[in-house]
């Protein structure tokens, strides 16, 4: 076990501060997460380098298009999540935690990680598959190495991270896909055992901190696909800024959610037209190869400059950073 970041005791209590359940944690219990416990006043991490998943990935599988796109990134991950998602994809590890508290895993450190991505030829380590926050004393140890190497690092996130996460992450984790579930408080209460407000806060922070951000939306039927909560959407994150490349993914039958069928492509494209005319520049549609929403169009001038297929990516249309035909900047393309 090694002692949590972001925490304080009172009155026998350890009160947590990395995610936004704010878990006042009894003696010798955990938090909702499942892997922080109070140990005799203490509040340790049970997750310190145990590693469910380690691959190695392309960045598109994130998804970031629009983050270092054609590269690889070193995908890491420790048991559990601060979420309980009804329709959550990779339930087996991020769900273990609250079915039993078992916690399994490799016994990795920082240096391995570093190492491994190094070795590997990966510019980017992503702490993904399950929700990084509750692994963020492995996350950050391993971020800050990994930059000393000239190695980017990602957060694959629900955005539940308290302002204290947030502003521990500023300079550390560069690139961040959070995942917009929906615009309903019901929606997180009902599905995810959360709220609303603190992903929007979150979302907030993390780009006024200079975090490059992409947002995801699984699009489930019944659920979040009405024109009235995709387009509250879309016009929240325009409102952050209109840069913020907005992933509109196709839901598929997993976990508890089994009795919905896959989104209908119709509902995907609706979405990401939606995004489009909320004045978003990049709208991209996930969990459907094909079509226009795989590729990435200048705003300037509508030249394609990253032609996609699935996980793969070209650069097409750019010379560096900047589009070919009319000089605009891309920023976080290299």
């Amino acid at each position: 076990m090694k002692e949590a970041m972001l925490w304080r005791p009172k009155d026998g209590l350890a009160l947590c501060f990395l995610c936004s359940h704010h878990c006042k944690i009894e003696g010798g219990k955990r938090g909702l997460c499942g892997v922080r416990l109070n140990k005799e006043g203490t509040l340790y991490t049970l997750v310190y380098g145990k590693l469910i998943s380690r691959a190695i990935d392309p960045i598109e599988k994130k998804p970031l298009y629009n983050f270092l796109p054609g590269t690889r990134s070193y995908s890491i991950a420790a048991p559990g999540c601060n979420f309980f998602c009804d329709f959550c994809q990779n339930w087996q590890i991020s769900q273990m935690t609250h079915a039993n508290g078992t916690i399994y895993g490799e016994d990795v450190t920082p240096e391995d990680v570093v190492t491994d991505a190094r070795s590997y030829g990966c510019e980017s380590i992503s702490y993904t598959y399950t929700e990084p926050t509750i692994f963020f004393e492995f996350a950050y140890d391993t971020a800050v190495l990994a930059h000393k190497a000239g190695i980017k690092n990602v957060f694959v996130t629900n955005g539940y991270q308290t302002p204290e996460t947030a502003e521990k992450m500023a300079g550390v984790i560069d690139a961040a896909n959070v995942d917009l579930k929906s615009f309903s408080d019901q929606f997180y209460k009902s599905h995810c055992g959360a709220r609303l407000a603190p992903v929007l806060n979150s979302i907030r922070l993390m780009h006024e901190k200079g975090i490059f951000l992409e947002i995801t939306t699984l699009v489930i039927p019944g659920e979040n696909d009405s024109e009235r909560e995709l387009k509250q959407i879309a016009e929240f994150i325009a409102s952050v800024s209109p840069e913020i490349p907005w992933h509109v993914s196709r839901f598929h039958p997993d976990y508890k959610t089994q009795d919905k069928d896959w989104t209908p492509a119709e509902t995907v494209f609706q979405a990401a037209a939606i995004g489009e005319a909320a004045g978003l520049k990049f709208v991209y549609a996930g969990n459907l190869p094909g079509g226009k929403y795989e590729h990435t169009y200048c705003p300037g001038c509508g030249t394609k400059v990253i032609e996609r297929s699935g996980f793969s990516s070209k650069k097409v249309g750019l010379d560096g950073s900047k589009c070919r035909k009319c000089g605009r900047s891309f920023g976080a393309i290299t």
